[in-house]
């Protein structure tokens, strides 16, 4: 696969025993109604994430809150038209929810951050990948704190259109609604699930806001390792 080596691949997914106990916590979890979803099973808990949004009509939401009962759109602050409305994201991808649900957003940091689902010409998946960047100043390990990852339907929510990076067809990852979305699950999740932990890099916040703004259509803006 022709990216850059500044994107790191998904690690391999759950094998088919995994899959059967997915099916059933799911099943058993929308069965009962609840909120919070108590993961008790020993495969990691980003492959059930990711799971779940890999196969089924649901999208995710990472955050700090453990008590969010109802999504109400929001104005975002993005370089990408898509991305800069009022509206409620979430992400048709697991492992990249789960980076928002634990990075500590402090007053002033800067975060550079991408998923790139790949396709084959005929229309399959072809491999998923990530690029996720903190600022020098902030990156360090008081950085990441525990968090939760909400599960969303999928209806009424609109994708990102799909796009054409490095030669190669993406699917959608980012997702937007103009009215407010309830909640199907939240998952808690802490540092020590996030597999791509040491796969974060770190950036120049000044030089990249800067670049940004001049060339927005140059990301990721990367300036240091």
């Amino acid at each position: 696969m022709p990216l850059p080596d500044f994107y790191v691949e998904r690690p391999p997914g759950p094998d088919s025993d995994a899959v059967e106990s997915f099916e059933r916590l799911w099943r058993e979890h929308l069965e009962r109604g609840d909120l919070a979803l108590d993961y008790q099973l020993t495969e990691p808990r980003w492959q059930f994430l990711c799971w779940l949004a890999d196969t089924k009509e649901l999208l995710m939401h990472g955050s700090s809150s453990p008590d969010i009962t109802l999504f109400e759109p929001r104005q975002s602050n993005d370089t990408a038209e898509f991305g800069n409305r009022i509206a409620v994201y979430a992400a048709s991808d697991g492992l990249w929810a789960m980076y928002f649900a634990l990075v500590d957003r402090k007053q002033g940091s800067s975060l550079v951050n991408g998923t790139l689902h790949a396709l084959t010409p005929d229309g399959r998946r072809a491999g998923e990948y990530y690029l996720f960047s903190v600022d020098i100043e902030t990156l360090g390990p008081e950085t990441w704190r525990p968090g939760y990852v909400y599960v969303l339907p999928r209806t009424g929510f609109e994708s990102e259109p799909e796009d054409q990076a490095y030669g190669l067809r993406m699917s959608p990852t980012q997702w937007a609604s103009g009215v407010a979305v309830a909640p199907l699950a939240r998952i808690e999740v802490s540092p020590a699930d996030f597999p791509l932990l040491e796969n974060v890099r770190r950036h120049d916040k000044a030089t990249v806001m800067r670049l940004a703004s001049s060339r927005p259509d140059d990301f990721p803006w990367l300036t240091a390792e």
